[in-house]
């Protein structure tokens, strides 16, 4: 299993930036996908997830309205797009697989056992 998120950077409080992830070596359209951050001196959080299908999406609520979790399942491709962006969204970004197929909602990190390397988003002007 391998997932290789790209699309980080460097941007301006009220930009924008969209994340992508890449996965391989598993059946990429039965597994539930995550979106996680960590911040200096924090825990890992969760961001945004997606159901297998891509039929529906849940976010923590400092987020909502602002990001979007997509997924293009024929690319075994993941997105995280990312708008009006603050400083405290600055935070290493991982893209994570649900330990478990047909399973969606999850939002602990206990819960996927897949993980990327992250991809580092940091806000400032």
């Amino acid at each position: 299993v391998q997932l290789v998120e790209s699309g980080g950077g460097v941007v301006q409080p009220g930009g924008s930036l969209r994340l992508s992830c890449a996965a391989s070596g598993f059946t990429f359209s039965s597994y539930a996908m995550g979106w996680f951050r960590q911040a200096p001196g924090k825990e890992h959080e969760f961001v945004g997830g997606i159901h297998w299908t891509g039929g529906s999406t849940y976010y923590r609520d400092s987020v909502k309205g602002r990001f979007s979790v997509s997924r293009d399942n024929p690319k075994n491709t993941v997105y995280l797009q990312m708008n009006s962006l603050k400083p405290e969204d600055t935070a290493v970004y991982y893209c994570a697989a649900e330990n478990r197929p047909y399973r969606s909602g999850r939002t602990d990190r206990r819960d996927f056992g897949s993980w990327g390397q992250g991809t580092q988003v940091t806000v400032s002007s």
